[in-house]
């Protein structure tokens, strides 16, 4: 029977307009209805997950910044695992060298150097997730998104990684050249150790530290509610998707995520533009009820 369900955001609940389908909240009520709890998991910090989410009228759960933080669905935070400092400075470094334009994530803020790099990077993302996107309808959208609104612009780096008070949920980078831009770097960063270096698109990378990716996250969310794993699905696209489909009972593919998920999970649904979070929500139901 499957009680707790982690559902990824971009590409998997989102579909290609960025938005929820009504089938989609449909199902989600009804499997909260039928007593299973709903979880949205995604690099997204809790302000921009709930911005994202507000005009669909949702009550649920999050596990933000790919497992930095898990929320409950009244809002209680329930799992923390910060990128420690010395270790952001590190990774910057790194980053730096190789010119690679990056953003520093904590719970409530989204810190940039480059207001322009943003638009174009984020841009670029939009269209690794939506290919159908031109570059200036992406820019169009980039420019106006929730995700600009909820940047904090500041001059460099440095001054803000020298505060020890700063709690860091993650950094991500971008390359609009795709996954071949990153290779020395993740292999640098790897090599720092005790760091998650996973991607959300073929754009970027996203650097956690090493408890917090959404798997670990969901498994520690679940054992507190008493949950045991076979009681666990996951839902997702991507490849900072993987750790939570390994780690649940139930691990579902889109039939638009890329092959390295759908090699790991038991479960292909249909795409996100095909409502399938949906369809798989009430494949669970249906099975729930017969068990």
């Amino acid at each position: 029977m499957i009680k707790l369900v982690a559902c990824d955001l971009d590409g998997t609940l989102f579909n290609s307009n960025m938005t929820v389908s009504s089938e989609n909240i449909s199902a989600i009520r009804a499997a909260q209805d039928s007593g299973i709890e709903f979880l949205v998991a995604t690099g997204r910090s809790p302000e921009q997950a709930r911005s994202a989410l507000k005009d669909f009228d949702l009550q649920t759960g999050f596990i933000n910044a790919n497992g930095a933080l898990v929320y409950d669905a009244n809002g209680n935070l329930q799992v923390k695992h910060l990128l420690p400092t010395a270790k952001a400075r590190a990774v910057a470094e790194i980053l730096y060298k190789h010119q690679i334009y990056f953003e520093i994530v904590t719970k409530s803020k989204i810190y940039s150097a480059d207001i322009s790099q943003r638009v174009v990077n984020l841009a670029h993302s939009l269209i690794a997730l939506n290919p159908n996107v031109t570059f200036k309808e992406a820019v169009a959208i980039s420019a106006g998104s929730n995700a600009m609104l909820s940047m904090t612009l500041v001059d460099n780096f440095e001054q803000l990684l020298a505060d020890p008070q700063l709690e860091i949920t993650k950094i991500i980078a971008f390359d609009g050249r795709g996954y071949a831009a990153f290779k020395e770097v993740k292999e640098e960063i790897t090599a720092l150790g005790d760091l998650a270096v996973t991607s959300s698109s073929a754009a970027n990378i996203e650097i956690n530290d090493i408890r917090a990716q959404k798997g670990s996250a969901l498994l520690d969310y679940a054992h507190k509610q008493g949950l045991k794993t076979e009681e666990i699905a996951a839902i997702g696209d991507n490849l900072n998707d993987e750790s939570m489909i390994r780690a649940a009972g139930t691990g579902v593919a889109m039939a638009n995520a890329v092959p390295a998920i759908k090699q790991v999970a038991q479960i292909e649904t249909k795409s996100n533009n095909d409502d399938g979070v949906g369809h798989i929500l009430r494949q669970f139901i249906k099975n729930n009820a017969q068990e």
